[in-house]
């Protein structure tokens, strides 16, 4: 019984991936069913719910939290199972108004759409490199399913990463900035994710310190988060050099004279 639940869950979690990948399509084109703009306060909250459940469930504390009753190969589904939830929460509900801050067309307008479409590739291919069946669980449900032990990832930028740290945030970024009808409650939206995107990248950088170590402090001296950000947390980091160790004598002269 608890496997036939492990993969009824699995496959009903991929399912609702492709379903919500196809509702934020169209939820981020062409979302203009407007309404009166009292409402707006409710997209606010939508779009915060999606950020913070989000984050949640990356926490390394509440990851082992979980994980103390769910096994771990299930841990990428629920993460994806909150994520599409999220996602399609805030699609349904979703509150339009009709008040718009830039309207392209012509050129202009086919420019900006040539953009979101071409963010959309970049975020696929940027999933694809480091394994989009990861990021939706499958690939963890994949090996429970075959009674085999997950392998074990190993850190190796490649491609995008070689030019920035963050290339699915900054695709994700594209799909939210890349609109030819930009309205006052897509401003909402794109306001309160681009924060989130900026956030995200650096609790990021925090979670991939403590699971990898060096390795990754060693790629952060090389590599920025974004590219041209040269500075703060998500620019080039400076390798804090090691403690000199030094010799007991020389610690007991440092006491005396102190």
């Amino acid at each position: 019984m608890q496997r036939f639940v492990g993969i009824t869950f699995g496959l009903a979690t991929q399912l609702l991936f492709l379903f919500t990948v196809w509702h934020l399509f169209w939820f981020l084109k062409e979302d203009y069913r407007h309404h009166a703009a009292e409402f707006l306060w409710i997209d606010a909250v939508l779009a915060l719910q999606f950020a913070v459940g989000h984050s949640l469930l990356l926490y390394p504390k509440i990851r082992s939290l979980i994980t103390r009753w769910l096994p771990s190969p299930f841990y990428g589904s629920l993460f994806c199972l909150q994520t599409c939830s999220g996602i399609l929460l805030t699609a349904f509900c979703w509150r339009s108004s009709p008040l718009e801050l830039w309207h392209f067309e012509g050129i202009e307008g086919g420019l900006v759409s040539a953009g979101f479409y071409g963010s959309w590739l970049a975020l696929l291919y940027s999933l694809n490199l480091t394994g989009l069946g990861y990021q939706t669980g499958l690939t963890q449900w994949w090996y429970w399913l075959r009674k085999k032990p997950l392998p074990r990832r190993e850190f190796h930028p490649r491609s995008l990463y070689c030019c920035m740290r963050h290339p699915v945030y900054l695709s994700f970024m594209g799909l939210l900035w890349f609109t030819p009808v930009m309205t006052l409650d897509r401003a909402i939206l794109t306001g309160i994710w681009t924060v989130y995107i900026f956030l995200g990248s650096y609790l990021k950088d925090e979670r991939l310190q403590f699971y990898i170590g060096k390795p990754y402090r060693d790629y952060q001296a090389k590599v920025p988060g974004y590219p041209f950000l040269f500075f703060g947390p998500l620019g080039k980091r400076k390798v804090k050099p090691a403690p000199v160790k030094t010799s007991e004598p020389d610690r007991t002269a440092e006491k005396i004279s102190a």
